[in-house]
């Protein structure tokens, strides 16, 4: 199976197993779903927890192999030299296959790791292309980076740190106290008691850690979306002189983020400073007792080496455990902060919706009513409206007055919350809204482009488009002679969102990326609102071509533009004022007529 596709199940599972995960709450959810991330992994991590063991041996044997060499040398009458070199040999050994095991221990783990972090950002890719419109419009783009970015680098470092540093620490602890125990009882009480004093501590600063981690967190991400809008804002922000303000709103940003920063740090040095003061007092406390045994003659004195070297191992392994445990903190307060997207119930519902396999354009609007959620006052109010195969409509009106509403529920953007919207004779609500949308193109006012080739754009999503398709698709849209003028031709870069073209030939880019799909429906929401009279002009006969025998949807501001609709609705306050030919509205000297009056 090729990586990707292994990546995109991974994504599948991780978005199924979070759901499952999050009917429990708090950091149960957050382990359960860092464990479930290694699903179909088991087998490496087991491999390497295997040479994860191996590869510690020296830290085991070290201070057994020093205290017999002590015992020896301070008892040199009850051993052979032989015995000196034995010990040496073992213990070299046993450091020697420290290198090719460690690296097999690494490999595994990074298997498993990378592809945890892989799979996790395709599920966050996966849910986002399922969450609805309204739910994009509400999140800052720069809050949904950090998330995919920071956030899921926290969750793969959390899951290295469990393997690189807490499992091993754990392996560490119990070998060590293993085999205190079996050489000493009274010796191994010093080793158990620091157990529950860590989990003491832990408990002590846990909560102060994770909400100052949240608070961080917020901030990062209060930070990322500032920074984001900075960059979008600039040529207005220079065109007005705005500079000064501008750096002083992010400087604010940074300065929060600097204060919580500190108090971060602060919080996480007197977290690790108490357990530093505490395990030291314990090691010397073990260190006076094991002494004392020693000068009693009720243990040989290389045994103090070596019950020091275990308490060493034990200290430094639970120390090691404080130390990192602010970054496990983070990385559980990153995983909620993932799951605001992944358990998000804000989707569209299209399974066992019907599938359409053609579309004639037939639609209808019986009593459609709009409430947005918290609000009492409708957007739409009783909106009726017949619209023939092939028919183009225009809608006209005040801003505000429902126009691009209409033309997100004819999209599926929004669904209406009194009467239906029919399609070829089928409730909008009952179809699979991915096979409806195959049938229709969308040219918006602002356009969006990728930074990519103009081929690209044209023909985004489609495979094996034939040659003759695209330059017919380009004929139509008017863009012959900006192509033949491109020293690259169709395969000349447009820049970021662009940027590289004017606004009509972005435009017109964007009619022959409907042109060559087909489409059976357009919907066209203030295409030429935003051009010059000389843009307008090309734009205006690419667009008669898009919408030649095709339901066309037009909302315009201009309207000298929508002569030639078929119909035209003028829209009042969310309801249907009039509808009529241009001539027919001019005729009736009612609200169509005092709109075109204000644009003489």
């Amino acid at each position: 199976m090729e990586r990707t596709e292994r990546n995109v199940l991974a994504g599948r599972t991780y978005e199924d197993t979070f759901k499952q995960a999050t009917q429990q709450q708090g950091e149960q959810s957050a382990i359960r779903f860092l464990i479930s991330l290694y699903k179909g992994n088991f087998r490496n991590l087991l491999i390497s927890v295997l040479f994860l063991i191996i590869k510690s041996l020296p830290v085991y044997a070290l201070p057994i192999v020093t205290s017999n060499i002590i015992n020896i040398a301070t008892n040199p009458g009850e051993h052979a030299i032989r015995s000196l070199w034995i010990n040496f040999a073992v213990i070299a050994v046993i450091i020697a296959q420290n290198i090719p095991t460690h690296a097999w221990y690494v490999s595994y783990m990074s298997r498993a790791s990378r592809h945890v972090e892989a799979g996790l950002r395709s599920a966050l890719v996966r849910k986002l292309q399922q969450l609805s419109i309204t739910y994009h419009r509400d999140l800052q783009s720069g809050r949904l980076q950090s998330k995919v970015l920071r956030d899921v680098e926290a969750v793969e470092q959390l899951s290295k740190q469990v393997m690189l540093s807490l499992l091993p620490a754990v392996f560490n602890i119990i070998v060590a106290v293993g085999i205190t125990v079996s050489h000493s009882w009274s010796v191994s009480m010093f080793f158990i008691l620091t157990i529950p004093i860590s989990v003491v501590l832990v408990s002590i600063f846990r909560r102060k850690i994770r909400r100052t981690n949240s608070e961080f967190r917020q901030e990062i991400e209060q930070m990322s979306s500032r920074m984001s809008e900075m960059v979008e804002m600039i040529p207005v922000t220079r065109a007005h002189g705005l500079e000064k303000v501008e750096i002083q709103r992010i400087d604010d940003t940074l300065r929060n983020i600097q204060g919580k920063g500190r108090k971060l740090d602060l919080l996480e040095a007197y977290f690790g400073a108490s357990n530093w003061v505490t395990f030291q007092i314990f090691q010397v406390l073990c260190l006076f007792f094991t002494a004392i045994l020693a000068y009693r003659g009720q243990i040989p004195v290389g045994d103090i080496v070596m019950y020091q070297g275990f308490f060493n191992m034990i200290l430094a392994s639970i120390t090691g455990l404080m130390t990192i445990y602010p970054n496990i903190a983070k990385g559980f307060e990153s995983i909620r902060s993932i799951s605001e997207i992944l358990k998000s119930q804000e989707i569209e519902r299209n399974q066992g919706k019907l599938k359409l396999t053609s579309l004639r354009g037939e639609f209808s609007f019986q009593q459609v009513q709009l409430i947005y959620p918290g609000s009492e006052h409708h957007v739409l109010e009783e909106v009726n409206l017949e619209v023939q195969p092939g028919e183009c409509i225009a809608f006209v009106g005040a801003s505000g007055a429902g126009k691009s509403t209409i033309l997100n529920l004819v999209i599926g953007f929004l669904q209406p919350t009194g009467g239906k919207i029919m399609v070829d004779g089928v409730d909008l609500d009952t179809i699979d809204l991915r096979t409806y949308r195959k049938f229709l193109a969308v040219v918006p006012q602002t356009n969006i482009l990728f930074s990519g080739s103009i081929r690209d754009n044209i023909c985004y999503g489609l495979k094996d488009i034939p040659e003759e398709r695209i330059e017919e698709a380009i004929r139509m849209a008017n863009l012959e002679e900006l192509v033949a003028r491109l020293p690259k031709g169709l395969d000349t870069m447009v820049g970021e969102h662009g940027g590289k073209l004017s606004g009509g030939q972005r435009q017109r880019i964007a009619i022959a990326r409907a042109l060559i799909r087909d489409p059976r429906v357009i919907i066209l929401d203030e295409a030429t609102s935003a051009l010059d009279n000389a843009s307008e002009f090309h734009v205006q006969k690419a667009m008669q071509e898009l919408i030649k025998g095709r339901t066309t949807f037009i909302v315009a501001h201009r309207l000298s533009t929508i002569r030639d609709a078929d119909r035209i609705v003028v829209m009042k306050n969310g309801r249907v004022a009039e509808v009529g030919t241009f001539d027919e509205l001019i005729a009736r000297k009612g609200e169509f007529y005092n709109l075109k009056q204000l644009q003489i």
